[in-house]
């Protein structure tokens, strides 16, 4: 098969992109007008969990690794770019590196979004390659989008937004000044914005592609007890990434999925949409990835009633109705889902039952028994509140 009869597939991939401050996933302050155009005309995946914090790890979930000579990757990430290049499938591997500037870029062309973007623009109009993977790692490395971008989120009261390109990284406590939370916010609802407009341009050149535009990972923002991309527990602000996924035909276009979702399964819709089936998993491996192109044909899709995430820094179980987190040191937190979406109210005390649910699937988790935490019964309660 030739690129040229191929069918042919754009995926985006974001380390270090939350869901939760995305317009498409609810927030009503950050401006990304190319995302909401492309959620407009794509399915909206409302609640992908990635199972860990390792960024390689849930690329490989993805589909990453393996694509084959038809592919080109275009990262930054020099890592991703070692991973993929070092196999013997054929992959091209293009790699823009990302730079720490000590300031805001003045040139909006300049920054590492904007040069990692146009590089992978220009694959996809030479038209060489069936698939075009474009991993941005940068919002983990710096903010260098122009000062006027932050600045558009500031209002005339506002203290001024933080003013460097470095990403902060800080612990917050009762004492942290709360206007330093809101100018650390707003500059990284500047740097979206202009990923945003680098986005724009990829993906209308894509026109006739299967899209998809994901995150990989979160990062704290202040939330809990952190700012960067360091010691953070798996909350929502870590493990809940977006993803887009717009059919080349404008099928189930504007619609949203809102099941339990890992990178595995947008990894097997992948390979689906590009005619090479993943093996199908076994019934006894539900960890596993397991297509979703189903829902495109009639809507329909394999359920999952949990999520269970291993990170360094504790494990999680993730079901429709509960967030339970189990970290070192400390009780299980639970928190009610959807209508605790920041996870700030911890009724662990109040639901004993959901804790000695969940509580053991997590540590199960954490300690690597798949077997048990994923196949363990599970009561109605605890998969969805009452």
């Amino acid at each position: 098969m030739t690129a040229a009869s191929a069918t042919r597939i754009l995926v985006v991939t974001l380390d270090r992109l939350p869901a939760w401050i995305l317009p498409a996933y609810g927030s009503t302050w950050v401006a990304m007008p190319s995302l909401d155009a492309l959620a407009g005309r794509g399915l909206l995946f409302d609640r992908v969990i990635a199972t860990g914090a390792d960024d390689l790890a849930t690329l490989r979930d993805l589909g990453l690794c393996g694509l084959g000579p038809e592919a080109v990757v275009v990262t930054d990430a020099p890592h991703v770019a070692a991973a993929v290049g070092g196999g013997d499938d054929g992959v091209t591997v293009r790699f823009v590196e990302a730079v720490a500037p000590p300031a805001p870029a003045t040139d909006a062309t300049a920054t590492n979004l904007a040069r990692l973007m146009a590089a992978a623009r220009e694959a996809v109009t030479a038209g060489r390659h069936a698939v075009v993977w474009c991993h941005a790692a940068s919002l983990g490395v710096a903010w260098d989008a122009p000062a006027e971008c932050r600045a558009a989120y500031v209002d005339p009261e506002d203290p001024p937004p933080y003013a460097g390109a470095a990403v902060p990284e800080l612990e917050v406590d009762a004492d942290t000044d709360p206007d330093l939370l809101v100018g650390i916010r707003q500059a990284f609802a500047g740097q979206l914005t202009h990923l945003d407009a680098c986005l724009g341009p990829l993906v209308d050149a894509a026109a006739g592609w299967h899209v998809l535009v994901a995150g990989v990972r979160g990062l704290g923002l202040g939330l809990h007890g952190c700012v960067g991309t360091g010691l953070l527990p798996p909350f929502s602000e870590l493990v809940h990434v977006p993803a887009i996924l717009a059919d080349a035909t404008g099928r189930m276009a504007a619609q949203r999925f809102g099941g339990l979702v890992v990178p595995a399964d947008l990894g097997a819709t992948l390979a689906d949409l590009r005619g090479a089936p993943a093996a199908a998993p076994a019934a006894d491996a539900p960890w596993r990835g397991r297509s979703l192109a189903g829902l495109f044909a009639d809507w329909s899709a394999p359920a999952r009633d949990r999520v269970l995430v291993a990170t360094p820094h504790g494990g999680a179980a993730i079901t429709p109705g509960w967030h339970l987190l189990a970290a070192p040191d400390r009780p299980p937190r639970l928190f009610h889902k959807p209508d605790d979406a920041f996870e700030l109210c911890d009724v662990a005390d109040r639901c004993a039952d959901v804790v000695a649910a969940l509580a053991p699937l997590a540590q199960a988790a954490a300690a690597g028994d798949n077997d048990r935490g994923w196949q363990a019964p599970l009561g109605a309660a605890a998969i969805a509140a009452g």
